[in-house]
């Protein structure tokens, strides 16, 4: 760890850090982190991304997935926990080459604050601004904050704000990957009716109605429009249910890669695949938002467990 890093994370504990409940440290790759440990939950956010990399309520195995094979390096997306991908998801909309899911979770996210609340609940507030660098890819004038709740529920709302003096457009998901102990018998609810993208393999983009759960005895990369504010994802065989809500939404992401996509994804192990499926709110495919100038827009999901 060079010094500027030792210098940040040393400043950070001393101005935010609580002995116990909340500490910055270098994590793999030197990257900086955030721990909380609170009344509710644990918690590992990286400022690289503003990626919450696992969140655990107390009694509970972690309600995130991480792959053991993630790439922790500047430039290099982190697989697993809840990626942002901002100002557009998926490949670029104009074809230039530039990253897919845009640069929100490959740049270095500034702490703006933390809190607590009298019961308990740990906040945080991370910022990522406009710059040279960001203008040569997205030639736009913009504030992003991430506000994260970690309580008995994981909160994250994602604002948008533009401070320039044009509109522009942006499409965004909070890409989160959820662990589950078996792909094979889990199952999304709460989106039986809707009408899907089917972007895996073979499908290019046919348009597909949801009959019943979603399972996974495959890929599965689907985008279902008019989505409900509510979802569940039921792990049978790791006897849980995990509750999704959003505001801000009305397109849902559900993605697994299957076997043979995995096979060719250099940072998850074999069979990861398995122990994960994403189930992302979004503003994706026709659901994109414009931002006036001095404008705004949150998106917002609040993720936990099910009560039986």
């Amino acid at each position: 760890m060079n010094a500027f890093a030792t210098h940040l994370l040393d400043g950070l504990n001393a101005t935010h850090g609580q002995p116990g409940q909340l500490w910055f440290d270098a994590g793999p790759g030197g990257l900086p982190f955030i721990h909380v440990h609170n009344a509710h939950a644990q918690a590992c956010i990286s400022l690289y991304g503003g990626q919450v990399l696992s969140f655990r309520p107390h009694a509970h195995t972690d309600l995130l997935f991480l792959s053991e094979q993630a790439v922790y390096q500047l430039g290099k997306a982190i697989r697993g926990g809840v990626p942002l991908c901002w100002p557009w998801f998926g490949p670029d909309p104009q074809a230039l080459g530039r990253p897919n899911h845009g640069f929100a979770r490959t740049r270095l996210w500034s702490l703006l604050a933390t809190g607590h609340t009298p019961n308990g609940e740990t906040h945080i507030t991370l910022g990522l601004t406009d710059e040279p660098d960001t203008r040569t890819l997205w030639p736009h004038a913009f504030e992003l904050t991430l506000n994260i709740t970690l309580g008995a529920t994981l909160e994250l709302v994602l604002t948008t704000r533009n401070t320039g003096t044009a509109p522009f457009d942006i499409t965004q998901a909070l890409h989160s990957y959820f662990a589950v102990s078996d792909s094979a018998q889990a199952t999304v609810t709460g989106l039986d009716g809707c009408t899907y993208i089917d972007n895996a393999t073979g499908a290019h983009g046919v348009l597909r109605q949801q009959a019943g759960g979603v399972r996974f005895e495959g890929e599965v990369d689907r985008i279902y429009t008019g989505a409900p504010a509510e979802l569940a994802l039921q792990d049978r065989a790791g006897q849980r249910t995990l509750s999704i809500a959003s505001t801000g939404s009305q397109t849902a992401v559900v993605w697994n890669p299957g076997a043979a996509v995995a096979a060719r994804m250099a940072d998850l192990p074999s069979g990861g695949e398995r122990h994960f499926v994403c189930v992302e709110t979004a503003n994706a495919a026709n659901e994109v938002v414009t931002v006036a100038p001095g404008g705004e827009h949150r998106l917002m999901a609040s993720i936990g467990l099910a009560m039986p």
